[in-house]
């Protein structure tokens, strides 16, 4: 028996995906084209990014073969970024993102251990050369935990203060005060 099935991955996703949309909602629409350097995504290019970076988790992880040495990465990758390279506006993006993440949820709750245990083999050359599928699955929330740290450090820039250090400075001071009644 494991501590971490699909119910728990499905946990654990819609807790990233709520924080990231939380943050989609804080920053103003004005900011969408904000990049914090030259070359680097846009708020709404990042956004979109993280509301597709679930694609191959969702389209051959839990629907393909346990063997891609034929498959044609280059080629998924191409019809993930032709949706991703779409305009979107503030609304637009922030319901695809509660709906896209809701629905890879659902999907990760009905997870068995024995599907999460499966081997998938990659095509020769790659590091690693094979992984669980649970192991592929997680890396999706861990992608998208990267990208929503780059989105809290552009709302610094902007000069707002993320959800998350907010509710961390509130615990805070609720603790302190806490303490000193003591």
């Amino acid at each position: 028996m494991t501590y971490y099935g699909g119910k728990e991955l499905a946990a654990a996703f819609r807790t990233v995906r709520s924080n990231t949309v939380k943050a989609a909602e804080e920053i103003p629409e004005d900011k969408y084209s904000f990049r914090a350097a030259e070359g680097s995504r846009s708020v709404a290019e990042l956004l979109a990014h993280i509301a597709y970076g679930n694609s191959f988790q969702k389209e051959v992880v839990l629907k393909g073969p346990s063997d891609l040495k034929s498959f044609d990465f280059m080629a998924f990758m191409g019809k993930v970024a032709a949706q991703t390279n779409k305009p979107r506006s503030k609304a637009e993006l922030i319901s695809i993102l509660k709906s896209d993440g809701e629905h890879y949820a659902t999907s990760l709750e009905a997870l068995s251990e024995d599907f999460l245990q499966q081997v998938v083999t990659y095509s020769e050359g790659a590091i690693p050369p094979s992984r669980t599928r649970f192991d592929m699955l997680l890396s999706g929330k861990e992608h998208e935990m990267h990208h929503r740290g780059q989105l809290m450090l552009i709302q610094r820039i902007i000069g707002m203060t993320p959800h998350l250090t907010r509710a961390n400075e509130e615990r805070m001071a609720a603790m302190k005060a806490q303490a000193a009644k003591k």
